[in-house]
């Protein structure tokens, strides 16, 4: 223990003796509290014991560690704190180890530095590596004193100190970097500052911190902590605090690597590519472990790298140009050793290129092969080796013929065999492996083929250039009612036609199908569809196709029953328009006849009520103004009939002119209103966005409107609400009805439009069917929300110009430039 330590125990002691000597003062005071010479003795000794307290702490405060005491002399193993110790020492000297730990301030300082300095490596006075926490759990179970330098960042040596002091645990600290330092230089321990160096790179990053290559230092989270100078260059940063503020990387992989290295404890070293000042570099990235995170630096491989590119772009280049050959070559000399095999033969074979460049003799070749399964089978292996190696000393006159060698790894190998015009034997090896492979699929796809174009109910023929019948399916047999036997031996097309013109006997078909066979011109060579009406009464359609190879492929297909079904087909769709017709003129010549009579009764039911035949009595009134009624529904009826049947004839065009649907829609409320009324019906009118024209028939929106409202009211209980309305947006305009009645079920909803629709309450089923087609007429739609029990809501969309069929061609300003109008 140093003179200083010794110093700061006297002064805990001293301070303890004091705080005890208080205790009993003020004891005695209070026991001797009548006495008056004994008060002043007390205030005495009271002042000479804060004096002392004060010079204590002043003490204290200008030391430059800190002194921690644990009242307790126990420590439990399995407790994961550091309890709660008395701190002795300055606020100062307290935020530097706090600095040194890379810890932070809270509730329990010094638990939150002994756990900051609790796992960084230190070493103890005789030299063993060891940690803080360690110690200190001796120290707490065994009462172990210890003296030890901590390794910490940025190459700070902390010197801790440990003793028993009774029941009390005493923890030495201070910051002893220069000191340490200063004493490593004078002893000149060079092996020391090495694994320092190893160990603790803050103190290598030092000596880094001029290299000419990027350095760095990262905690175990991937954070930098220092960079040297290169490093602050090689990244552009500003300065050195700019790039640690920021955080700037020389790539993305750093952070990994330096977890890796940590984790693993071992030196980790990657080459990536990344850019320096700008410019793409190789560099290799070399990170190590080191006491609390890991350190690294990048050397510049680029040029080493580029040589090596140039190196392999060489290599590959000089081996395609001495291994050209796709067969695998092997060449023996004289002394029947091996002198050389190319690339192909290394590919083909994968033997042990080491081996091979030992320049084994063939013998010995043989056996290897064996060994590795890459020759055929032999029964007699001896004696099939001797006659291998005796064609050394065949005359060089004598050919070899080439053999297929099945290895038993399912390859096929053709084996050539060469006397080398120097001397000595060249084999020549190619795999014949797909080629055999390809011809046996080659002939399992005609087989599939064949057996494919059997299950087709097509009747299919294949003729070669030379007229020959090649190929045909069980259909063609059927088709034309041919003998298996007939077709064998590849007849000729005029064999074949003879026997098919017993059912069609058109020679002109025949003739053509058969140039499209035989001549071989291109106009000839083109495909061609047909169809034949045999004898028989069936129906076939046929088409000629030429083939890559110079065949022709003729397809014959029964459609009989196709045909009757489209007779039929044919037949009932004239039905239907002839029905349509009959229907159409039907519903003209009664609407025509039935407007007559009720012109008539409406206007004597008119001049009845107004009192031309004698005044009404009450009771009449009221059975006239239902006849009115009638004759009023009835009137509309027989107009919409007519809007009908002008629509299906598709005589009806639109009288368009500029239109305000806010005024129609007014118009129309005021018409129905008299009907809501009757019927207590609360009638609304919502038109604020609807400002300005559109180009439409103002008849017919007003119509819309009328049929909407009409079928609204008739679908409100009493005391029920409707509201009309229209809004504009962009170019268009939607003129609405609303209503709280009782709305329409969701497997009703997508017929209402349709003609004829009755729904619960009566009606012809024709007002929201001419709605719908009057919008159609415009060029808009209609749209339909409704939801039983919550009403519903039906909106016409009225494009701003209209456009369609019903428009006449001189108005229909939507299809005429816009540079046209006025």
């Amino acid at each position: 223990m140093t003179g200083q330590t010794f110093q700061i125990v006297t002064l805990i002691v001293t301070v303890g003796a004091m705080a005890f000597a208080v205790a009993v003062g003020l004891w005695a005071y209070r026991l001797t509290a009548g006495a008056r010479t004994a008060q002043l003795v007390w205030r005495r000794k009271l002042a000479e014991l804060e004096d002392r307290l004060a010079r204590a702490d002043s003490v204290f405060g200008a030391h430059p560690g800190l002194v921690l005491v644990w009242d307790d002399a126990t420590f439990d193993e399995s407790d994961t704190g550091w309890g709660q110790p008395r701190i002795f020492g300055s606020s100062v000297a307290l935020a530097s180890l706090l600095r040194f730990a890379e810890a932070t301030d809270g509730p329990n300082p010094a638990g939150i530095l002994m756990e900051g300095l609790a796992d960084y490596e230190a070493r103890s006075a005789g030299g063993d590596e060891t940690t803080l926490r360690r110690r200190f759990n001796e120290l707490a179970q065994k009462g172990q004193p210890f003296s030890l330098t901590i390794l910490g960042p940025s190459g700070r040596f902390l010197e801790a100190d440990g003793r028993a002091a009774g029941t009390q645990l005493v923890v030495w600290l201070s910051d002893a970097t220069i000191r340490g330092l200063e004493e490593s230089n004078a002893r000149g321990r060079m092996e020391e500052a090495r694994r320092l160096v190893s160990k603790d790179p803050m103190a290598f990053l030092d000596m880094l911190g001029r290299a000419p290559v990027p350095a760095w230092r990262m905690n175990v989270s991937g954070r930098l902590e220092w960079v040297n100078q290169a490093y602050v260059a090689a990244v552009e940063g500003k300065d050195l605090d700019t790039v640690l503020q920021k955080q700037t990387a020389l790539d993305a992989g750093m952070s990994d690597q330096a977890v890796q290295a940590a984790e693993q404890g071992e030196p980790v070293s990657e080459t990536r590519t990344v850019v320096v000042e700008g410019r793409r570099r190789s560099m290799q990235f070399l990170v190590f472990p080191v006491s609390g995170g890991a350190a690294g630096f990048a050397i510049d491989s680029t040029e080493a790298e580029e040589a090596k590119s140039d190196l392999a772009r060489f290599r590959r280049a000089h081996d395609e140009t001495l291994n050209h050959m796709a067969e695998a070559v092997v060449v023996f000399d004289r002394s029947k050793r091996l002198n050389f095999y190319n690339t192909a033969f290394s590919r083909l074979f994968k033997l042990d290129d080491a081996w091979l460049n030992e320049r084994p003799g063939h013998g010995q070749f043989l056996d290897r092969m064996r060994e590795k399964r890459l020759l055929p089978e032999q029964a007699d292996y001896s004696g099939w080796k001797t006659d291998e190696l005796a064609r050394y000393d065949l005359p060089p006159t004598d050919e070899t013929p080439d053999e297929l060698w099945p290895l038993p790894d399912g390859r096929t190998l053709r084996v050539a065999r060469q006397r080398h015009p120097l001397g000595g034997l060249m084999l020549i090896f190619e795999d014949k492996t797909d080629e055999l492979a390809l011809r046996a699929r080659y002939n399992t796809l005609i087989n599939v083929q064949r057996a494919t174009l059997d299950k087709l109910h097509e009747a299919v023929a294949v003729f070669g250039a030379n007229g020959r019948l090649q190929l045909h399916n069980n259909a063609f047999e059927d088709i034309w009612g041919f003998e298996a036997e007939e077709l064998d031996g590849q007849p000729e097309f005029d064999q074949v036609a003879e026997t098919c013109a017993a059912l069609f006997a058109d020679d002109r078909v025949w003739n053509d199908i058969k140039a499209r066979v035989t001549d071989p011109s291109p106009q000839a060579r083109k495909q061609v569809t047909g169809e034949m009406r045999r004898s028989d009464d069936r129906v076939l359609t046929y088409l000629t196709r030429p083939l890559p190879d110079g065949a022709t492929l003729i397809c014959w297909d029964d459609v009989t029953d196709s045909r009757r079904i489209e007779e039929a087909l044919r037949e009932r769709a004239e039905a239907l328009e002839t029905s349509e017709r009959i229907k159409t003129e039907f519903v003209e010549h009664v609407s025509y006849q039935l407007r007559t009579p009720l012109t008539t009764i409406n206007g004597y039911a008119d001049m009845l009520a107004q009192g031309f035949a004698g005044a009404l009595s009450d009771r009449q009134k009221e059975p006239m103004a239902a006849i009115q009624m009638a004759a009023e529904h009835l009137a509309k009826l027989v107009d919409d009939i007519l809007d009908v049947a002008a629509i299906d004839a598709g005589q009806l065009e639109l009288d368009l002119g500029d239109v305000d649907v806010a005024d129609v829609a007014r118009e129309a409320a005021e018409l129905i209103q008299a009907r809501a009324d009757h019927h207590s019906i609360k009638l609304g009118v919502d038109v604020e966005g609807a400002s300005g024209l559109i180009r439409a028939d103002r008849n017919r929106i007003k119509q819309v409107a009328m049929n909407l409202l009409s079928n609204a009211i008739r679908h409100v209980q009493t005391g029920g609400e409707v509201t009309i309305g229209a809004r504009r947006s962009e170019d268009q305009l939607t003129l609405w009805v609303a209503d709280d009645g009782e709305g329409i079920a969701p497997e009703k909803q997508a017929t209402v439009f349709e003609r004829f629709s009755r729904g619960e309450r009566g009606g012809a089923g024709l007002g929201l069917s001419l709605v719908k087609e009057i919008a159609q007429l415009h060029g808009g739609w209609v749209e339909l929300q409704s939801e039983p029990g919550k009403g519903t809501k039906v909106s016409c969309h009225f494009p701003s110009e209209p456009h369609g069929n019903a428009v006449p061609p001189e108005l229909d300003l939507a299809r005429r430039p816009a540079s046209g109008r006025a």
